[in-house]
């Protein structure tokens, strides 16, 4: 999309300068130099553009953080319900299972990002060198004012940066190249994982220093979006100091929490920091909603693909406090027998509706109906191979899933990207105070982020306490949005979280007298199972072949 996008509009500006006279002239009207394109501020801008596209690729709407589907579908938040053998499908599941399937090459299709993507115009690497020769370019070519050049510089490092750090969180190392076009080589050893992080931070941080300050979401990156994307970075690199001074820089702009936890994920609201747009009459859309909005939508609402490909887990559901704080008991309704009682549901904090739909929920000007012959449909996994839109949990995903999207108008989904928002940044923040020793600010930032769904505050906890405070907050309040499979890969601890469990859903049976029945069920028939070498993807093979001085990681071998 992004390339067709630059493309037309370089065709129609140089096609536009060609006299129709000159039908003798032999130089081609679809395509210009390099030098022309960087020597003129608009065209720079539009080369720039090609990269935009690339931060909603990062999202949840797309796939290149798995192919096999979204990452919490292999974690204990998300059920993939269909023994098709797809994506979206069954592959997440089998993922999640782990054993002898997760093989080097198994783990490089679904998982790795060095190279290559089947459903992206580029790979990772295909990006970092069409960065670097636009660097190369602009220092060429631009003859620019000193405060473009820069300008236009901070967002081409903001994108190389964002591609570096993209690599570093699955491989720990990768092999560095700049503007120096001279020095690719097809044999290059991996840089140190220090100097690679240090590379990442000198990116973004001089991408935060010279973009923009501005709380504008969906126009130009901004020193807020660069500031927020090295919060994150950081964490991973484990650099405390460097995520908490990001993270309070982008605190001290003018962001502020919505009111509405709901509001956050809505086009240009005061929270996000970066979002990308979406629109159905540019053809730039997302098939999200396709994907996971219920399955009752397909005889509601017109011919949706079929809806409901994951579902929340009840033991995502069972993360949710309720709304006076502490969690509820649910050991009632792990009954394998089933009461009638109704859940707790109304009673859980506000995040709970604005993320999951539950039995009962409203949608669409209708009643949610999860349950054995309603309209969204119970499928038992495994054994109702292919759900067609049922759930196998007893829920459905409602955050990022468009209510306004009416599939009898289109099928595509326009719902924006909100790439960065404040309160990840106040969780990037509380998180590197705890680890730098600043517990009451820790505490300050957890607390901002419950008050604003009127959850009481945390209290004086201190040490492995207060960290499991923090993560019980990044579960919940960043549910979804494509990050909690790899906080608790950067933890280190997937393999235990996710080794020797099951994932649990409500089966829902409605009763003569309209009340309903709950039966809590295994949605597994085998364990979930994380192997201690998905901690660090194994490099492709094609690398190995081609490039004498690497081989693979040794947990690989």
């Amino acid at each position: 999309m992004k390339a067709k996008y630059l493309g037309l509009l370089l065709i129609i500006v140089f096609a536009g300068l060609t006299s129709c006279n000159d039908y003798m002239n032999m130089t081609p009207t679809d395509k210009t130099s390099d030098k022309l394109v960087w020597s003129n501020e608009n065209y720079a801008n539009m080369a720039i553009n090609y990269f935009y596209a690339d931060i909603s690729y990062l999202g949840s709407f797309n796939d290149y953080e798995c192919l096999a589907g979204m990452t919490e579908g292999l974690t204990d938040e998300f059920k993939y319900g269909s023994m098709n053998y797809n994506a979206e499908c069954y592959i997440p599941s089998e993922i999640s299972y782990g054993g002898s399937t997760l093989t080097a090459s198994y783990v490089d299709v679904y998982m790795g990002e060095w190279a290559h993507k089947d459903s992206w115009d580029g790979s990772t690497y295909g990006e970092i060198r069409r960065v670097n020769e636009a660097l190369a370019n602009l220092k060429k070519f631009g003859s620019f004012s000193k405060s473009v050049t820069t300008r236009l510089t901070a967002e081409l490092r903001f994108f190389r940066g964002m591609f570096y750090f993209e690599l570093m969180k699955r491989y720990h190392q990768a092999i560095l190249y700049t503007d120096d076009l001279t020095q690719i080589n097809t044999n290059k050893a991996l840089n140190a994982e220090a100097d690679c992080w240090q590379f990442v931070y000198d990116d973004l941080e001089y991408a935060g220093e010279n973009l923009q300050v501005s709380t504008t979401p969906n126009g130009r990156l901004t020193s807020g979006a660069a500031y927020a994307l090295l919060s994150r970075a950081m964490l991973y690199a484990e650099r405390w100091d460097d995520a908490k001074t990001a993270a309070k820089k982008v605190i001290d702009m003018s962001y502020s929490l919505t009111t509405n936890y709901a509001a956050a994920f809505e086009s240009g609201n005061n929270e996000a920091i970066f979002q990308y747009s979406y629109s159905a009459s540019d053809d730039v859309t997302h098939s999200f909603d396709g994907f996971y909005a219920p399955g009752g939508d397909k005889s509601n609402d017109g011919n949706i693909m079929t809806g409901g490909f994951a579902t929340p887990t009840q033991d995502m559901v069972e993360e949710y406090e309720l709304a006076t704080g502490g969690k509820p008991n649910w050991s009632k309704w792990h009954s394998t027998s089933g009461v009638t009682d109704t859940p707790p549901y109304s009673q859980l904090e506000p995040r709970f509706a604005a993320t999951i739909l539950y039995n009962g929920s409203s949608w669409k000007n209708r009643t949610i109906e999860p349950f054995v012959g309603g309209t969204d449909g119970w499928a038992t996994w495994k054994t109702d191979a292919t759900p067609n839109g049922k759930t196998t949990t007893g829920y459905y995903l409602r955050k990022y899933v468009d209510e306004s999207h009416h599939f009898t108008a289109r099928q595509a989904s326009t719902h924006c990207w909100i790439a960065f928002r404040l309160a990840e940044v106040y969780l990037n923040y509380a998180e590197a105070c705890y680890k730098t020793n600043d517990t009451p600010t820790a505490v300050t930032y957890v607390n901002k982020v419950r008050t604003r769904v009127g959850l009481p505050g945390i209290g004086d906890l201190k040490g492995d306490n207060l960290m499991a405070a923090i993560r019980h907050e990044r579960k919940v309040e960043l549910a979804y949005e494509g990050l909690y499979y790899w906080d608790m890969r950067r933890w280190g601890l997937s393999p235990t979280a996710f080794t020797g469990i099951r994932r649990h859903g409500l089966k829902i049976e409605k009763n003569l007298d309209d009340s309903f029945t709950y039966t809590y069920v295994n949605v597994d028939t085998e364990n979930l199972n994380y192997p201690a070498k998905m901690n660090r993807f194994p490099l492709p093979q094609d690398e190995i072949s081609n490039n004498n001085q690497v081989s693979q990681f040794t947990e690989w071998k």
